[in-house]
């Protein structure tokens, strides 16, 4: 996540894109048509509104087996393509030797289109950091970040090209929404990370002095915390998720409770899923604990205020019995003042919880900025004094522009992938223009009566 330059109150007055959802979950775009079939098979003509051709991931595996039997093969040749898919991260089917020769291209063809291409890939942290832009079949541009660590190798995959949700100080909220991934572009994502691993080409990330061998390079973590809002892609989101997470061949087998969804707070979605039976974290994107300031870092607040999105993620976590994580960017000035933390503090007290800080991750001439070292260990502690676990996540990629929509931000995509509706108000504010003046209190200001905790 990342500041754009921040536009005036009423430009943030509602989000972008309408919040209609489907019973599936998914948001409904002003002049869509919703269609529960999914992408559809490869056709020539696809323009920017066409769907991504149709891939074996978009399928369960009894789909993956009626599709293998239309192209007249045998049904167990589904189980033969998804193993190389899910399990070898096979990239050409002159590879996949187990299949007839003369069956490879038909069969990879219809299940196993190209469906992201590498647009840019760039490095840091001696290489255990890698940011990749991709260019989807219509033009689209989505990123996605492999970081490895000691114990673990975390994927960050976008759900949506571009977002609708206009967050002032997200780089991509102020992109607006392009579409939704399918849900085989979003699990290619981790893929593409898995067979970057599996080639060799991301180094160890021993552990400081440690003389133990690094861990096997596997994907074990993926977060939905790149570009989009994930629970307005939520059919494909929650299929990716079993996808990710079912044994190969059905998928690729990564654990439930290593996966995260992230969201602004679309609270029917947050009900939907806390009955899909899945275990995965919930991580919800707060930024603010009054409503005041909510509303304009994140306009959904206007439809779903704070008190009711931390409802829906408590009965998340009662239902899952998994900790949810709050999500919040620390902005210098903007919500990092000691009354914001002890009110935060009292609204998540005894809760299943866990805060993760953001230090913002700054662009060039962007107003906002990262909070000061003294305001953000201030904010930890007085949390801390709450009683509520606190840590403050570890600011990867930003001479990579790591940070979601940053990467995109600087290339230009094709005119047939402009963004549907842009998040952008139709003036934009000059280059010196302050923060929104509800949302820049000095960082001695008193909170006023409404928010002060108990």
């Amino acid at each position: 996540m990342s500041p754009a330059r921040p536009p005036t109150r009423d430009a943030v007055a509602s989000p972008a894109v309408p919040l209609t959802l489907l019973s599936g979950g998914d948001t409904v775009l002003p002049g869509d048509t919703p269609d529960p079939d999914g992408p559809t098979p490869p056709r020539e003509g696809t323009g920017r509104r066409g769907k991504p051709p149709r891939h074996l991931a978009d399928l369960d595996l009894a789909g993956r087996r009626a599709a293998v039997a239309d192209l007249g093969e045998p049904s167990f040749r589904a189980v033969q393509l998804s193993k190389h898919f899910f399990g070898r991260y096979t990239e050409h089917p002159d590879d996949m030797t187990d299949l007839p020769r003369t069956s490879r291209a038909a069969l990879a063809g219809a299940l196993l289109p190209a469906l992201l291409t590498a647009e840019r890939e760039l490095s840091c942290d001696d290489g255990t950091t890698r940011k990749t832009l991709w260019r989807a079949f219509d033009g689209a541009l989505v990123e996605s970040v492999l970081m490895r660590y000691p114990d673990r190798v975390t994927m960050c995959v976008s759900s949506q090209a571009g977002c609708g949700m206009a967050c002032p100080f997200c780089a991509t909220g102020q992109a607006g929404l392009t579409r939704n991934l399918s849900t085989a572009e979003i699990v290619a994502q981790v893929v593409a990370g898995a067979r970057l691993l599996a080639d060799g080409q991301i180094p160890d990330a021993p552990a400081r002095g440690s003389d133990d061998p690094p861990k096997p390079a596997r994907v074990s973590n993926v977060v939905f915390m790149g570009m989009g809002e994930p629970l307005a892609n939520y059919a494909n989101v929650v299929n990716a998720v079993r996808r990710l997470t079912d044994p190969v061949p059905e998928g690729m087998g990564i654990s439930q409770r290593s996966v995260t969804v992230s969201t602004v707070g679309l609270v029917p979605a947050i009900a939907k899923l806390a009955a899909e039976g899945l275990s995965v974290t919930l991580a919800v994107s707060l930024h603010a604990p009054d409503d005041e300031l909510r509303d304009t870092l994140v306009p959904v607040n206007r439809r779903w205020q704070v008190a009711e999105v931390l409802d829906a993620a408590w009965d998340y976590a009662a239902v899952t019995g998994r900790r949810v994580s709050i999500e919040y960017a620390l902005i210098k000035d903007i919500n990092d003042q000691a009354w914001r933390a002890d009110l935060l503090g009292s609204l998540l007290a005894g809760r299943l919880v866990h805060v993760n800080l953001i230090p913002l991750n700054p662009t060039p001439g962007s107003k906002w900025t990262a909070s000061r070292p003294g305001a953000q260990r201030e904010f930890v502690r007085r949390l801390e004094a709450h009683g509520v676990p606190v840590t403050v996540r570890d600011t990867r990629g930003r001479e990579i522009d790591g940070a979601c929509g940053q990467l995109a931000a600087s290339a230009s995509p094709p005119a047939s992938a402009a963004p549907l509706l842009s998040a952008r108000p139709s003036a934009s504010p000059p280059a010196s223009a302050s923060p929104p003046a509800s949302a820049s209190p000095p960082a001695s200001a008193s909170p006023p009566a409404s928010a002060r905790p108990s």
